[in-house]
């Protein structure tokens, strides 16, 4: 597949770009190495100021910002408060005519123009850090994955998890062989957000509790941008249901739900401790499918063939009130979310924070192998520090993009109610060629990531 360009409705830009030469896994060194050094400072681009944009903002500040860009002049003015000499932009778009003032972009804008804000970054060179679940549809993911291969800068999605000492030490064990082969994994998330009673909404703490599109309007809040924020997504009036964030990721137009949002964190450890990667089919089950909402409650079973000495392994996810049937019948603890990895010889239990080799019993006086994986510096310094050096980081784009590729995959068999036999090479379920507008959706009139 060609490394596409973006192009909207008010100019195409990036024309004539040469994209670099394929990449390995590793990100090769960016074009900025040969002009920085650890201890300079970089210029960052911030795409996406307000909640999780903030919260990134505030964890690369140790850099000089140069940009700050929000559909929300709110958002954007209560972050110019705390970085004052940056120039301001509400179109992310404006933003890469000034291309020569930063090094490198953080995109934290909603997960239905993440590919759009990223892009452009991969193809002028610059590193990009961009919040989970990378992109909002699985061609968006491949295509993101190859644009970061060619372009050889750093990368890396916001599965700040994946960062913390508990899943390294999850990770050694499971390859150092401390419950054999594995077979069978069981993956849960107690968040129950989506499509369900106002009864159960109320109970599980949804956000917000509606079950069908507002069919009335609500005056656009002053200061927002509505059509720049709905961008490449259908066209819809203004509503409190959708904006601000989070709201918005429960409706298929702008999010994946808890599968490709939770995933990008849970999943994460199997798919690093297993090496995992594209999935030969996937089955799921749950209420019947709404045309325009996310289930609060689902499951997704994954089929992965052998990797190496790895045998083939069957991953089954969980969200809401679905949990896997050891859970269920009292034979592990209890955890409201956990990662289950089940091997020859024994089980081990994770959460982020903590973890169990089972049955306790047998591992009473099991020695633990010394650490193997380096501690993180934290994921935004790997990331920051990769932009100045050429260093690796931990969650690059050409490891979250099959990652956030296989959560789509959960989604898109859900909705269509089959067992997807999935090629990986063509992007496309052999079985089911009604899954092709799901893989890969039409944007709204003026939007397009190819020409």
């Amino acid at each position: 597949m060609n490394t596409p360009r973006l192009i909207h409705s008010r100019r195409r830009f990036l024309t004539g770009l040469v994209s670099g030469s394929a990449a390995s896994i590793s990100l090769g060194f960016p074009a900025i190495v040969r002009s920085q050094s650890p201890n300079s400072r970089l210029n960052l681009a911030i795409i996406g100021c307000g909640g999780r944009g903030g919260s990134n903002l505030a964890d690369v500040s140790s850099e000089n910002i140069v940009a700050l860009c929000d559909v929300n002049e709110r958002a954007l003015a209560a972050a110019a408060l705390k970085h004052p000499h940056a120039r301001r932009f509400v179109d992310y778009r404006k933003l890469y005519d000034a291309v020569k003032e930063f090094d490198a972009v953080v995109v934290s804008c909603a997960e239905h123009t993440h590919a759009f804000a990223t892009l452009p970054a991969l193809r002028l060179k610059k590193g990009v850090y961009c919040e989970k679940p990378l992109t909002h549809n699985v061609w968006e993911a491949r295509v993101i994955t190859e644009a970061a291969r060619n372009a050889k800068v750093a990368t890396q999605m916001g599965t700040q998890i994946h960062a913390g000492s508990n899943y390294r030490r999850v990770v050694e064990l499971v390859q150092g062989g401390a419950i054999g082969p594995v077979t069978e994994v069981h993956v849960w998330v107690g968040r129950a957000w989506g499509l369900q009673s106002e009864e159960a909404a109320k109970r599980h703490g949804d956000i917000v509790y509606v079950n069908n599109r507002p069919k009335e309007s609500m005056p656009v809040p002053p200061g927002v941008d509505w059509d720049l924020w709905l961008g490449p997504a259908p066209e819809r009036p203004f509503h409190e249901v959708y904006f601000p964030g989070p709201k918005w990721y429960r409706w298929w137009d702008f999010g994946g739900g808890t599968m490709s949002d939770l995933g990008s964190h849970w999943n994460d450890l199997p798919f690093w401790a297993l090496q995992l990667k594209y999935p030969l089919t996937i089955e799921a089950s749950g209420p019947p499918p709404h045309p325009e909402l996310a289930p609060a409650s689902m499951t997704a079973t994954y089929e992965y063939g052998p990797r190496g000495q790895m045998p083939a392994v069957r991953l089954t996810w969980y969200q809401g009130e679905e949990k896997p049937a050891m859970l269920r019948e009292g034979r592990i603890p209890n955890w409201d979310s956990g990662v289950l990895f089940i091997g020859a010889k024994g089980m081990l239990l994770s959460d982020y924070g903590r973890h169990l080799l089972l049955p306790e019993a047998q591992y009473k006086d099991y020695v633990r192998p010394q650490p193997s994986i380096p501690e993180s510096i934290g994921h935004h310094q790997e990331w920051i520090k990769a932009c100045k050096t050429g260093s690796p980081t931990t969650c690059p784009f050409e490891y979250s993009g099959p990652l956030t590729e296989a959560n789509h995959l959960g989604n898109v068999a859900y909705r269509l109610g089959k067992k997807l036999i999935w090629d990986a090479k063509n992007l496309r379920a052999t079985n089911a060629p009604e899954a092709a507008p799901l893989i890969r959706r039409e944007y709204r009139k003026g939007w397009s990531l190819e020409g």
